[in-house]
């Protein structure tokens, strides 16, 4: 999560509809939070504006996550201060960042910060790339050099920075979607920069709509071109993509998607991945290194993982869009 930076990637469009006999019943929220935007809109029953204690969740992760904010926790562990204490938001995160770790093989890193940096991603300035650096970043590098020791995180090297941009949106999503749960609300939608989460129905009744947008290069608006529209029932629904956060340099053209195993942006066919899963932690915690592993690796990793749905756009060899998707996924044919 980052404050005051672009967006990785806000490939998802939230199409919420207005059209109930009792609008008021169903109340909005929006606004800037993570150097992004966020829509809620939830049913009201009870007439209660929640929108100041959303910003106060939102402060509090910041807290925690954000890496512009020099005495948050990652901060403080980025800093190698050896007294902060990591509460259980961080805690939550690292393990399942662990789990997902070795799930895909090492193409989730928490610790890929120092390459992220240094291509230009982060809160430092870009440095000058070549071999000799990305071969001296990557003994940095690797989920097995940093260790939980009751409330601490400790690193094996100093020089280990920790990135969570790749899964903290998406459980900022269930943070909040757990607290308008524990009020007692049966329907509403949680947005934080293209990351969903959603609970029962929308002001029509029917099932909430989430617009995956085409991954047109240069296209910085969510909604503009639409892929497609999914159906979302009771889970979460993030986006990694390629297209809309990189940089180029002498005609050539980086994504912010770096592979922790090389340390270079990734490059293959794969455009941008969209996972459905229970809860926004594992949803966004997927899209990225499903993005690392290239369409083959990609299929695979689905078959071995049926709990997970994923819509998969890619270039083929004439330059052309396809699309590939899993059969869990519930798509909108009210166009």
């Amino acid at each position: 999560m980052r404050t005051h930076l672009p967006l990785y990637a806000l490939l998802i469009s939230v199409f919420i509809s207005c059209g109930t006999d009792k609008p008021a019943q169903y109340r909005k929220i929006a606004g800037f939070t993570q150097g992004t935007t966020f829509h809620i809109t939830y049913e009201d029953k009870e007439d209660k504006d929640l929108s100041g204690q959303v910003d106060s969740i939102f402060k509090a992760f910041d807290l925690t996550f954000s890496e512009y904010i020099p005495n948050s926790i990652v901060s403080r562990i980025n800093q190698n201060d050896s007294t902060v204490l990591l509460d259980d938001m961080f805690v939550e995160v690292y393990n399942k960042s662990v789990e997902i770790n070795k799930e895909t093989n090492g193409a989730f890193d928490l610790t890929v910060g120092p390459l992220v940096n240094a291509w230009g991603f982060g809160p430092e300035k870009k440095a000058k790339i070549d071999s000799s650096k990305i071969d001296s970043l990557l003994q940095y590098v690797g989920m097995e050099k940093i260790h939980l020791q009751g409330r601490k995180l400790v690193k094996d090297l100093p020089g280990i920075k920790i990135d969570v941009n790749s899964i903290a949106q998406g459980y900022c999503v269930d943070v909040v979607y757990r607290y308008f749960e524990a009020l007692g609300i049966k329907n509403f939608m949680i947005e934080i920069g293209g990351e969903v989460r959603t609970k029962g129905k929308n002001p029509k009744g029917k099932l909430w709509r989430i617009g995956v947008d085409k991954p047109v290069e240069g296209d910085k608006a969510a909604g503009e071109v639409l892929q497609t529209i999914i159906l979302l029932n009771n889970k979460s629904i993030t986006t990694s993509g390629n297209y809309r956060k990189y940089f180029e340099e002498n005609g050539q053209k980086f994504s912010h998607i770096i592979n922790p195993h090389t340390g270079y942006p990734y490059k293959n066919s794969l455009l941008s991945v969209t996972v459905i899963a229970k809860d926004g932690l594992t949803a966004d915690g997927y899209d990225t290194p499903l993005m690392v592993l290239g369409l083959n690796g990609a299929r695979t990793f689905l078959t071995q993982h049926p709990e997970l749905d994923a819509y998969m756009i890619y270039s083929d060899l004439n330059g052309q869009f396809q699309i590939e998707y899993t059969k869990g996924i519930q798509f909108d044919k009210e166009k």
